[in-house]
Protein backbone atom coordinates (compact mmCIF):
# COMPACT_ATOMS: atom_id res chain seq x y z
CA UNK A 1 0.00 0.00 0.00
CA UNK A 2 2.66 2.25 0.86
CA UNK A 3 4.01 1.77 -3.04
CA UNK A 4 0.57 2.33 -4.22
CA UNK A 5 -0.25 5.51 -2.53
CA UNK A 6 2.99 6.99 -3.00
CA UNK A 7 5.28 5.82 -5.86
CA UNK A 8 8.61 5.14 -3.52
CA UNK A 9 11.16 3.16 -4.99
CA UNK A 10 12.22 -0.19 -3.59
CA UNK A 11 15.28 1.03 -2.22
CA UNK A 12 13.41 3.60 -0.35
CA UNK A 13 10.79 0.72 0.84
CA UNK A 14 14.33 -1.24 1.15
CA UNK A 15 15.50 0.89 4.22
CA UNK A 16 12.09 2.05 5.10
CA UNK A 17 10.91 -1.84 6.30
CA UNK A 18 14.18 -3.01 6.55
CA UNK A 19 13.43 -5.70 4.13
CA UNK A 20 15.49 -6.81 0.89
CA UNK A 21 14.24 -5.22 -2.61
CA UNK A 22 13.62 -8.89 -3.94
CA UNK A 23 11.15 -9.53 -0.92
CA UNK A 24 9.92 -5.91 -1.24
CA UNK A 25 9.02 -6.97 -4.75
CA UNK A 26 7.39 -10.14 -4.33
CA UNK A 27 5.03 -8.49 -1.26
CA UNK A 28 3.75 -5.80 -4.00
CA UNK A 29 3.54 -8.25 -6.61
CA UNK A 30 1.66 -10.66 -4.14
CA UNK A 31 -0.49 -8.52 -2.46
CA UNK A 32 -2.01 -6.48 -6.29
CA UNK A 33 -2.82 -10.13 -7.37
CA UNK A 34 -4.69 -10.79 -4.46
CA UNK A 35 -6.84 -7.33 -4.34
CA UNK A 36 -7.64 -7.38 -7.55
CA UNK A 37 -8.64 -11.08 -6.93
CA UNK A 38 -10.68 -10.20 -3.70
CA UNK A 39 -12.19 -6.54 -5.03
CA UNK A 40 -12.90 -7.26 -8.34
CA UNK A 41 -16.07 -9.31 -8.10
CA UNK A 42 -17.04 -6.77 -4.82
CA UNK A 43 -16.69 -3.39 -6.85
CA UNK A 44 -16.14 -3.79 -10.60
CA UNK A 45 -18.50 -6.82 -11.29
CA UNK A 46 -20.78 -6.28 -14.70
CA UNK A 47 -23.80 -4.54 -13.98
CA UNK A 48 -27.50 -5.97 -14.21
CA UNK A 49 -29.30 -4.24 -16.61
CA UNK A 50 -31.75 -2.64 -13.38
CA UNK A 51 -27.64 -1.47 -12.47
CA UNK A 52 -27.49 -0.37 -15.89
CA UNK A 53 -30.65 1.80 -15.97
CA UNK A 54 -29.60 3.30 -12.69
CA UNK A 55 -26.48 4.63 -13.84
CA UNK A 56 -28.23 6.44 -16.48
CA UNK A 57 -30.15 8.20 -14.17
CA UNK A 58 -27.25 9.73 -12.78
CA UNK A 59 -25.82 10.69 -15.98
CA UNK A 60 -29.08 11.82 -16.86
CA UNK A 61 -29.37 13.98 -13.70
CA UNK A 62 -25.78 15.04 -13.57
CA UNK A 63 -24.23 15.00 -17.38
CA UNK A 64 -27.72 15.80 -18.55
CA UNK A 65 -27.32 13.19 -21.41
CA UNK A 66 -30.15 10.64 -21.14
CA UNK A 67 -29.61 7.08 -21.83
CA UNK A 68 -26.05 6.74 -21.37
CA UNK A 69 -24.90 4.18 -19.55
CA UNK A 70 -20.84 5.05 -19.48
CA UNK A 71 -18.21 7.21 -20.66
CA UNK A 72 -14.85 5.71 -22.28
CA UNK A 73 -11.53 6.37 -22.76
CA UNK A 74 -8.04 5.74 -22.77
CA UNK A 75 -4.97 6.68 -20.94
CA UNK A 76 -1.19 5.59 -20.73
CA UNK A 77 0.53 4.23 -17.94
CA UNK A 78 4.65 4.19 -18.40
CA UNK A 79 6.56 1.43 -17.59
CA UNK A 80 10.04 0.38 -18.39
CA UNK A 81 10.42 -1.07 -22.03
CA UNK A 82 9.93 -4.63 -21.50
CA UNK A 83 12.42 -7.01 -22.92
CA UNK A 84 12.58 -7.81 -26.61
CA UNK A 85 9.98 -6.15 -27.45
CA UNK A 86 11.06 -3.52 -29.43
CA UNK A 87 8.61 -0.27 -30.32
CA UNK A 88 5.50 -2.13 -29.77
CA UNK A 89 5.20 -0.39 -26.53
CA UNK A 90 6.85 2.93 -27.63
CA UNK A 91 4.07 5.67 -27.91
CA UNK A 92 3.39 8.76 -29.92
CA UNK A 93 4.33 10.77 -27.15
CA UNK A 94 8.10 9.28 -26.85
CA UNK A 95 7.77 7.07 -23.79
CA UNK A 96 6.92 3.13 -23.61
CA UNK A 97 3.70 2.69 -21.92
CA UNK A 98 0.77 0.07 -21.70
CA UNK A 99 -2.66 1.30 -22.43
CA UNK A 100 -5.68 1.59 -19.64
CA UNK A 101 -9.08 1.60 -21.42
CA UNK A 102 -11.57 2.50 -18.74
CA UNK A 103 -15.22 2.73 -18.51
CA UNK A 104 -16.89 4.75 -16.12
CA UNK A 105 -20.03 5.53 -14.39
CA UNK A 106 -20.92 9.23 -13.35
CA UNK A 107 -19.75 8.95 -9.79
CA UNK A 108 -15.93 8.57 -11.26
CA UNK A 109 -15.97 5.00 -10.25
CA UNK A 110 -14.76 2.30 -13.40
CA UNK A 111 -17.15 -0.22 -14.64
CA UNK A 112 -14.72 -1.75 -17.10
CA UNK A 113 -11.15 -1.68 -17.00
CA UNK A 114 -8.78 -3.45 -19.59
CA UNK A 115 -5.22 -2.87 -18.74
CA UNK A 116 -1.95 -3.99 -20.72
CA UNK A 117 -2.37 -2.95 -24.74
CA UNK A 118 1.00 -1.80 -26.09
CA UNK A 119 1.51 1.79 -25.74
CA UNK A 120 1.70 1.87 -29.65
CA UNK A 121 -1.68 1.39 -30.08
CA UNK A 122 -4.50 3.62 -30.70
CA UNK A 123 -8.00 3.79 -28.55
CA UNK A 124 -9.69 2.42 -31.02
CA UNK A 125 -7.39 -0.65 -31.86
CA UNK A 126 -7.41 -1.52 -27.74
CA UNK A 127 -11.19 -1.13 -27.59
CA UNK A 128 -12.19 -3.33 -30.83
CA UNK A 129 -9.50 -6.48 -28.80
CA UNK A 130 -10.93 -5.65 -25.38
CA UNK A 131 -13.41 -7.56 -23.71
CA UNK A 132 -15.60 -5.40 -22.84
CA UNK A 133 -14.98 -4.24 -26.41
CA UNK A 134 -16.27 -7.31 -27.83
CA UNK A 135 -18.86 -7.60 -25.32
CA UNK A 136 -20.61 -4.75 -26.73
CA UNK A 137 -19.88 -6.33 -30.32
CA UNK A 138 -21.88 -9.47 -29.49
CA UNK A 139 -24.90 -7.37 -27.69
CA UNK A 140 -23.81 -9.52 -24.32
CA UNK A 141 -23.56 -6.55 -21.69
CA UNK A 142 -27.17 -6.98 -20.68
CA UNK A 143 -28.20 -3.22 -21.46
CA UNK A 144 -31.63 -2.25 -20.92
CA UNK A 145 -33.95 -2.10 -24.38
CA UNK A 146 -34.19 0.94 -26.36
CA UNK A 147 -36.18 3.63 -24.36
CA UNK A 148 -37.94 7.41 -25.36
CA UNK A 149 -36.25 9.93 -24.20
CA UNK A 150 -37.13 12.10 -21.27
CA UNK A 151 -40.62 14.38 -22.69
CA UNK A 152 -40.96 12.53 -25.93
CA UNK A 153 -43.16 9.43 -26.96
CA UNK A 154 -41.11 8.41 -30.18
CA UNK A 155 -38.65 7.03 -31.03
CA UNK A 156 -37.43 4.52 -28.50
CA UNK A 157 -33.26 5.25 -28.20
CA UNK A 158 -30.74 2.81 -27.59
CA UNK A 159 -28.68 2.77 -24.39
CA UNK A 160 -25.02 4.03 -25.34
CA UNK A 161 -21.53 5.21 -24.16
CA UNK A 162 -20.09 8.03 -24.94
CA UNK A 163 -16.17 9.11 -25.99
CA UNK A 164 -13.96 11.08 -27.70
CA UNK A 165 -13.34 11.02 -31.58
CA UNK A 166 -10.35 8.34 -31.24
CA UNK A 167 -14.04 5.18 -30.95
CA UNK A 168 -15.65 4.22 -33.53
CA UNK A 169 -19.76 5.53 -33.86
CA UNK A 170 -22.13 2.88 -32.98
CA UNK A 171 -25.36 1.92 -31.91
CA UNK A 172 -24.48 1.88 -28.71
CA UNK A 173 -21.66 4.10 -28.93
CA UNK A 174 -21.34 7.82 -29.70
CA UNK A 175 -18.70 10.04 -30.52
CA UNK A 176 -18.46 13.95 -31.32
CA UNK A 177 -19.18 14.94 -34.52
CA UNK A 178 -15.81 16.46 -36.91
CA UNK A 179 -14.80 19.88 -36.11
CA UNK A 180 -15.08 20.88 -39.31
CA UNK A 181 -18.10 23.64 -40.31
CA UNK A 182 -20.47 22.08 -37.92
CA UNK A 183 -23.85 23.93 -37.48
CA UNK A 184 -25.33 24.95 -34.33
CA UNK A 185 -27.07 21.89 -34.03
CA UNK A 186 -23.90 19.66 -33.80
CA UNK A 187 -21.80 22.00 -31.88
CA UNK A 188 -24.63 21.32 -29.28
CA UNK A 189 -24.42 17.55 -29.08
CA UNK A 190 -20.79 17.78 -29.32
CA UNK A 191 -21.37 20.26 -25.90
CA UNK A 192 -23.08 17.77 -24.11
CA UNK A 193 -21.59 14.48 -25.25
CA UNK A 194 -18.53 16.50 -23.43
CA UNK A 195 -20.13 16.84 -20.52
CA UNK A 196 -20.70 13.55 -20.50
CA UNK A 197 -17.62 11.86 -21.80
CA UNK A 198 -15.13 14.36 -19.18
CA UNK A 199 -16.38 12.36 -16.21
CA UNK A 200 -14.15 9.53 -17.66
CA UNK A 201 -11.48 11.87 -17.58
CA UNK A 202 -11.76 13.02 -14.12
CA UNK A 203 -11.89 9.76 -12.78
CA UNK A 204 -8.84 8.87 -14.70
CA UNK A 205 -7.30 12.23 -12.20
CA UNK A 206 -8.82 10.75 -9.27
CA UNK A 207 -6.90 7.32 -9.57
CA UNK A 208 -3.47 8.72 -10.39
CA UNK A 209 -3.45 11.52 -7.56
CA UNK A 210 -5.05 9.35 -4.79
CA UNK A 211 -2.21 6.21 -5.86
CA UNK A 212 0.96 8.21 -6.51
CA UNK A 213 3.02 5.59 -8.13
CA UNK A 214 1.19 6.27 -11.58
CA UNK A 215 2.77 9.61 -11.44
CA UNK A 216 5.97 7.95 -12.70
CA UNK A 217 7.13 5.41 -14.39
CA UNK A 218 6.46 1.80 -12.64
CA UNK A 219 9.97 -0.21 -12.26
CA UNK A 220 8.67 -3.61 -12.07
CA UNK A 221 8.23 -5.82 -14.75
CA UNK A 222 5.73 -6.01 -17.53
CA UNK A 223 3.06 -8.59 -15.57
CA UNK A 224 3.53 -6.47 -12.08
CA UNK A 225 3.32 -2.96 -13.65
CA UNK A 226 -0.45 -4.17 -14.95
CA UNK A 227 -1.14 -6.15 -11.94
CA UNK A 228 -0.50 -2.70 -9.90
CA UNK A 229 -2.60 -0.72 -12.42
CA UNK A 230 -5.60 -2.86 -11.90
CA UNK A 231 -5.14 -3.30 -7.78
CA UNK A 232 -5.03 0.95 -7.58
CA UNK A 233 -8.24 0.43 -10.24
CA UNK A 234 -10.27 -2.03 -7.79
CA UNK A 235 -9.07 0.20 -4.36
CA UNK A 236 -10.05 3.34 -6.26
CA UNK A 237 -13.46 2.03 -6.57
CA UNK A 238 -13.81 1.04 -2.95
CA UNK A 239 -12.13 3.77 -1.66
CA UNK A 240 -14.96 5.64 -3.90
CA UNK A 241 -18.52 3.73 -2.94
CA UNK A 242 -17.46 3.81 1.01
CA UNK A 243 -15.95 7.37 1.20
CA UNK A 244 -18.98 8.60 -0.74
CA UNK A 245 -19.29 10.39 -3.90
CA UNK A 246 -18.47 14.46 -3.31
CA UNK A 247 -15.79 15.60 -5.37
CA UNK A 248 -14.21 18.98 -6.13
CA UNK A 249 -13.44 19.11 -9.80
CA UNK A 250 -10.15 20.82 -9.57
CA UNK A 251 -7.86 17.81 -10.74
CA UNK A 252 -4.28 17.67 -12.60
CA UNK A 253 -3.96 14.50 -14.91
CA UNK A 254 -0.94 12.50 -15.07
CA UNK A 255 -1.97 9.69 -16.76
CA UNK A 256 -1.28 10.61 -20.81
CA UNK A 257 -3.66 10.78 -23.52
CA UNK A 258 -3.78 7.81 -25.63
CA UNK A 259 -3.78 8.62 -29.89
CA UNK A 260 -6.31 9.61 -32.19
CA UNK A 261 -6.86 8.11 -34.87
CA UNK A 262 -9.34 8.26 -37.41
CA UNK A 263 -11.83 5.26 -37.91
CA UNK A 264 -15.47 4.76 -39.31
CA UNK A 265 -18.31 4.94 -38.05
CA UNK A 266 -22.04 2.52 -38.81
CA UNK A 267 -25.00 4.41 -40.38
CA UNK A 268 -27.31 3.18 -37.61
CA UNK A 269 -24.57 4.44 -35.38
CA UNK A 270 -25.08 7.80 -37.32
CA UNK A 271 -28.78 7.71 -36.75
CA UNK A 272 -28.98 7.49 -33.59
CA UNK A 273 -26.37 10.03 -33.29
CA UNK A 274 -28.76 12.02 -35.09
CA UNK A 275 -31.80 11.59 -32.97
CA UNK A 276 -29.43 13.01 -30.20
CA UNK A 277 -28.62 15.85 -31.83
CA UNK A 278 -32.60 16.88 -32.75
CA UNK A 279 -33.60 15.90 -29.08
CA UNK A 280 -30.85 18.33 -27.16
CA UNK A 281 -31.90 21.45 -29.74
CA UNK A 282 -35.99 20.78 -29.01
CA UNK A 283 -38.29 22.11 -26.08
CA UNK A 284 -38.01 18.83 -24.08
CA UNK A 285 -34.36 18.12 -24.53
CA UNK A 286 -32.42 21.85 -24.40
CA UNK A 287 -30.37 23.40 -21.57
CA UNK A 288 -30.98 26.93 -20.97
CA UNK A 289 -27.44 28.19 -20.84
CA UNK A 290 -26.29 25.77 -23.95
CA UNK A 291 -26.36 28.27 -26.86
CA UNK A 292 -24.30 30.50 -24.30
CA UNK A 293 -21.59 27.40 -23.30
CA UNK A 294 -20.31 26.88 -27.58
CA UNK A 295 -20.17 30.76 -27.99
CA UNK A 296 -17.78 30.70 -25.54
Amino acid sequence: FRYLATGQCLASLHYAFLIGKSTASLIIRETCVALWDVLNSAVMSQPTTAEWRDIAEVFGQTCHFPNCVGAIDGKHVRVLKPIRSGSRFYNYKKFFSVVLLAVSDANYCFRYIDVGAYGSSSDSAVFAHSHFGRLLASKALELPAPQNLPGTTYPAMPYVFVGDEAFALGVNLMRPFSSRGLSVERRVFNYRLTRASRVVECAFGILANKWRFLHTPILFKLDTAINAVKAACVLHNFVRQRDGYNFEDTLSRALGRTQLTGVRGTAHGAHVREHFCHYFMSPEGALPWQMEAIEN
